[in-house]
Formats: C-alpha cells, structure tokens, sequence
C-alpha cells in the first residue's frame, strides 16, 4: 500500500513515528506543502522562511540519498495531499500531530477531503513529550503553572527512546508532480539575513551536531552560564525543535545518556536543561488548551490595560536604539543573527510592555518575524509572561531594571561591547548606563550621547511608576515593590 507521509514541523527523517509506520506498510510519497498563510497561525515570517528553505534542501538530500525523494506542492494542503495521494495511488495519508490551533483545523479540513474519495487519514507521533490533552491538574483542568505542570509529566513514564532512520524508504510505481525548493522563494529579497549563514546550519545533521556539542561541553555549567549572554552557555537548539529537525526525545535521551557515571553537579546541570525543554512542553500544552491565547491575554483583565501607541518608540526599540545599552545590543543581535540570547529577551520584552508599555503584541509579531526559532506557542508564552498577562505570570508586576539586569548578566560589558560597538571604549562601570558617565570619560570613549549613541528614550523610575500605575488600572494592587535584579 502506498502513503503519502505530509511533512510539516518534522522535517527529518530519524525518530519520524509517521515515516517509520508508512514505511512498514509498503512505498512511500513524502510531501511538503508551502502554504504560509496557514502554517502554524501567522504567516510564517522572513527569518523563519531563511530557515525552510535550508532545512528543506536538506531533507530531499536525505530522502533522496534513502532512495525517496521530498515532494514540493504550493496551496490549500487539504487540496494538494489530495490530489497527490490520487495521482499515485495513495490509499492512506499520515501525519505527525500538531497542535496550534489553525494547524489542528488544517488536519480536521484534510480528514474530511480524504473521506471523501475513500482515503485514509491517520495522525502518528508528534512534535511533543506529551499529549496535551492528556496532561491534567486533579480537578481535569489544563495547568497555568509550570512547576505542578512539570512535576506531573515528569511522573508519567518516561517518553519513549528515538528509533532510526530508515535505511532505505520504498518508493512508489510513479511519482506525482512537485516544484523544487527554489520556486518557492522563500529567500529574502534584501540581504538583511548576512549574519545567519555564518551562526546556522539547518538541518537533521546540524541539529545533531549542535546538540552533541552541547551535551559534550555547556550543558555542565548550564544553570550558572545559561544566564550569561556574552558566552556560550545555551543549546541554541530551539529552532532545530522547531522545525522537527531533531525531536524533543532525541533531546531528552541524548541528555539521558550523557548522565550515566556524572557528578552531581553535571546531573543538576542537565535536569535545568530538561526543565527547559519542559517550558517548551508548557507552551505548546497552554496554546492547545488555551487556543485564543495566540492574540488575546490568558487573563482577560488585561484586556483592558491601557497600553501606548508610540509608533517612534516601537521602532526605536526594534531598531535597537533606545539608549539602554543591553536592550540595544540583545535587538541588534536579533536582527543580525535570527536570535537572542533568553535572559535578554525577557529584559527587552519587560523593556516593550512596561517601561513603553506598548502592546505585547507588538513584541510577539517582531519577534515572529526576525526569530529563526520563532514558534507560536513559546512566542505567546514568553509574551504574556513578560506583560503579566500569560501562564505563570506571577509576580505580573515584575519590571525589569535593565542596568541592573546589564551589570549583573554581562559585568564587563562583553555582550553590549559585541552589539553595540559604538560603545566598546566606554569603561565597565558606565558600559550599562553610559549617561552616568563622566563627560570626560564618554568623550574619550569616542561617545557622544544624541549623535552617535542615543539619550535613554524613557526615564527608568518615571516609567516604572508609570507601569505599575497602569497595572493598578487593571485590578492589581503591586505596591511600591523593587525591582527585580
């Protein structure tokens, strides 16, 4: 029997429980569909579209070096798998199971066009640890909290080991139609993505690599350099994740493995790590429970927050130019490489939702678009964490002090030196807030606070004020509370 296997966010061919099952059923037509405006919920967005055209060349390289080759179609994918299966054969279409809300109705839609002409529809694996419709509180509910969240997954046994590609992938009598990866034109048209080249390598290979160079060295100080956004201290493997390039198991089991005869601190080290791949279980089990969650507050008070409009501060913030020096560099690295560094991202995020207090919206879409990694349910989360309004947003009234954040996260300046060159001279004691700096000591930095570098936008005690008054706005009681450090 012929199955047409639908790739989306599983883009290898290693631990692909769909692949594997069609391939135990007899030949196979493996299909990609291109039909931005349905992937995930948003359009999918310039760096991520970077990122697919890569990943996608590398997949029909390994299909094809399997004796396969990667079927391209562009349009309604309930239409085309359709008409694929039809062309050659198919009796059966699969799929691994996704759970953004637009994709869990593009799977129904595509369940319904197959009946129709007598078609299987089977949905096998996924891009998870975790059913989220599976994981419950003791009352039958959905979590909001990660910690409880986390606990009760990990009590469940533990997610099954990664099974191999397929040495060779039986292929079909005749071959439907497909377009080469090139037509899809998924290149940026300016050459804004310069610096991707040199920090990415799409691709199941590259996945597997970076994550064994991950397990081999950082993974031991993880915890401590995790924090650190002048070093190499994280897995950079969240857009790998994303696109399916390695699964969540391989993570789990490659970590699992590197365990065996560790010191204490190694094992501490790598269980903070497994408890990141939880915050990403978390997200995509709240976007699947709480599908509005995608454009609209978990906690519907914040509805009414009272947000700013400020076109001129939106795209200071986005262009990394608003006078705080590690918010500048975390938004230049961004818009250079297609990814920042975590704890600069909440500091940037707090930075847009609080001291602005523009809408987080704005935020995630900025995000969707310039993030390699961007995934809709990590975006949300991350978001509504930041603006108070999300999952696990206790304290909502956290602000983050970005000296403070800069001084304790990067001391002598490194990461802001890297991003910011303009202010590479300025000693370590000012590199956070050169507009405490002595007009002599800027002057001979080669500084000039209004030319070349700007004045802070915003004053950070008049905006944090502001912030936590709005906060009282909707039904929150903060109090006069410190900063976080």
């Amino acid at each position: 029997m012929t199955t047409v296997v639908w790739f989306r966010q599983d883009l290898r061919t290693s631990d692909h429980d769909s692949l594997l099952d069609a391939c135990g059923r007899g030949a196979v037509v493996p299909v990609f569909v291109w039909h931005p405006k349905t992937e995930g919920q948003w359009p999918v967005g310039g760096a991520q579209r970077w990122w697919l055209d890569h990943s996608l060349r590398r997949l029909a390289d390994d299909l094809e070096s399997r004796g396969s080759r990667l079927v391209i179609r562009c349009g309604d994918p309930a239409v085309e798998l359709t008409a694929v299966a039809r062309a050659c054969g198919a009796k059966r279409v699969t799929c691994s199971r996704r759970y953004e809300p637009a994709a869990m109705t593009d799977e129904d839609r595509m369940a319904d066009a197959l009946e129709q002409f007598g078609i299987e529809f089977g949905r096998i694996g996924s891009n998870l640890l975790f059913n989220p419709f599976e994981i419950r509180t003791q009352t039958g509910t959905a979590y909001k909290v990660f910690t409880p969240f986390w606990r009760s997954c990990l009590a469940r046994p533990t997610p099954d080991a990664p099974r191999p590609a397929p040495e060779k992938i039986p292929a079909p009598t005749r071959w439907p139609a497909g377009m080469t990866v090139d037509a899809l034109q998924l290149k940026p048209t300016i050459p804004w993505d310069a610096g991707f080249g040199a920090t990415w390598t799409p691709g199941e290979a590259g996945g597997r690599a970076r994550l064994r160079a991950f397990v081999a060295g950082p993974i031991g100080d993880y915890s401590t350099q995790r924090d650190i956004p002048g070093t190499h201290g994280t897995s950079m493997l969240a857009a790998h994740l994303h696109f399916g390039e390695i699964g969540p198991r391989e993570a789990w089991h490659t970590v699992a493995k590197a365990l065996r005869n560790r010191s204490s601190d190694f094992v501490a080290n790598a269980e903070k790590f497994r408890a990141e791949l939880g915050w990403r279980e978390f997200a995509a089990h709240v976007l699947a429970n709480f599908p509005r969650t995608a454009e609209d507050p978990l906690r519907i008070e914040f509805r009414k927050f009272p947000w700013n409009s400020d076109a001129a501060q939106l795209r200071a913030w986005q262009r990394g130019q608003t006078g705080y020096p590690i918010v500048d560099a975390g938004m230049r690295q961004l818009w250079h490489t297609g990814w920042m560094h975590n704890r600069v991202r909440m500091v940037v995020a707090s930075f847009l939702v609080k001291h602005l207090r523009i809408d987080w919206m704005h935020g995630a879409r900025w995000f969707w678009d310039t993030l390699v990694d961007a995934d809709l349910a990590s975006n949300t989360l991350g978001w509504q964490w930041a603006g108070g309004c999300g999952a696990d947003a206790a304290p909502y009234f956290r602000i983050f002090n970005p000296m403070t954040q800069g001084k304790k996260f990067d001391p002598e300046g490194a990461y802001v030196r890297r991003w910011v060159p303009e202010l590479a001279e300025v000693p370590a004691e000012y590199i956070h807030a050169p507009w405490e700096a002595p007009p002599l000591a800027l002057s001979m930095s080669g500084v000039t606070l209004g030319e070349n570098y700007p004045h802070p936008i915003v004053d950070h005690v008049k905006a944090r004020a502001a912030a936590l008054r709005a906060l009282s706005a909707v039904n929150a009681k903060p109090g006069l509370l410190p900063d976080v450090a």
